[in-house]
């Protein structure tokens, strides 16, 4: 008896120890390492709602990639990532600049930087652009990490970089666009939208590397469940093994305590 409870406290040793070191190789990821890997910034022209999503195989990828405000706009900046493309871009959507000028006007007044000791030059940043009224533009730099490019439809961009090819961004824009309405005919919430693109993306290969994380946003004026509140909903998933499944779920949470249209 000692001997078979011996081999059991051995072999539950080994499986936290398996756990552990699987924990550890999600992590590997430092903080020099290019995040974004591939995004979708969408519009739903019936509700007025601005959503964006996101997935990676580094640690935390929403930390720094999405930013939206309601009744302003959205922006994805990803790949040799400069976060103040977010900022930067919705200072200038507040000016009623037009996204394809923001992008123009932030890489002209980019110039390489070194962060600890390593050089991030602005040609292989990534980053998208959406205003209020659903308009965008993106753009994807040389020397962002192939397969890196970005594909666009009616009322939404995707983009990614480190991808398996350019099906992953091409299928993104095809499940937004294809999924305005369920199956029963009724409108589809922008979140369920998005997140059928994150789905159709990494049904296509996705991120080379594996998968790690990923968030999700969605704004409009006053479209929260508390008062004044402009955050229909903000998600993140920030370790997980199927990080786009857990969003999913998360997303169906979320559902659940907003008002039906």
């Amino acid at each position: 008896m000692k001997r078979v409870s011996h081999l059991f406290v051995l072999c539950a040793i080994a499986v936290v120890a398996s756990l552990t070191l699987s924990a550890q190789q999600r992590e590997v990821n430092g903080p020099n390492d290019p995040p974004g890997t591939f995004s979708i910034l969408g519009f739903d022209p019936e509700t007025g709602e601005i959503g964006a999503a996101v997935q990676s195989r580094v640690f935390s990828v929403g930390n720094g990639v999405l930013w939206a405000e309601a009744g302003v706009g959205a922006v994805a900046t990803q790949a040799i990532v400069n976060v103040n493309y977010g900022p930067r871009g919705m200072a200038l959507l507040k000016t009623g600049m037009a996204p394809k000028d923001i992008i123009k006007a932030i890489l002209a007044g980019d110039p390489d930087e070194t962060l600890r000791g390593q050089k991030w030059q602005k040609a292989g940043r990534q980053f998208a652009v959406m205003n209020a009224n659903g308009e965008f533009a993106a753009h994807t730099g040389a020397e962002a990490t192939t397969w890196a490019g970005d594909k666009q439809g009616l009322h939404c961009t995707a983009q990614g970089n480190i991808l398996a090819g350019p099906a992953v961004v091409q299928n993104m824009v095809d499940a937004f666009e294809n999924s305005a309405k369920d199956k029963d005919g009724k409108p589809n919430h922008i979140s369920f939208r998005l997140q059928a693109a994150l789905e159709a993306g990494d049904a296509a290969g996705g991120d080379i590397r594996g998968k790690q994380s990923a968030a999700m946003i969605v704004v409009k004026k006053d479209g929260g469940v508390w008062l004044h509140n402009d955050v229909v909903l903000r998600l993140q998933v920030d370790d997980n093994p199927e990080p786009i499944k857990e969003l999913g779920r998360l997303v169906q949470l979320a559902a659940r305590q907003r008002p039906r249209r």
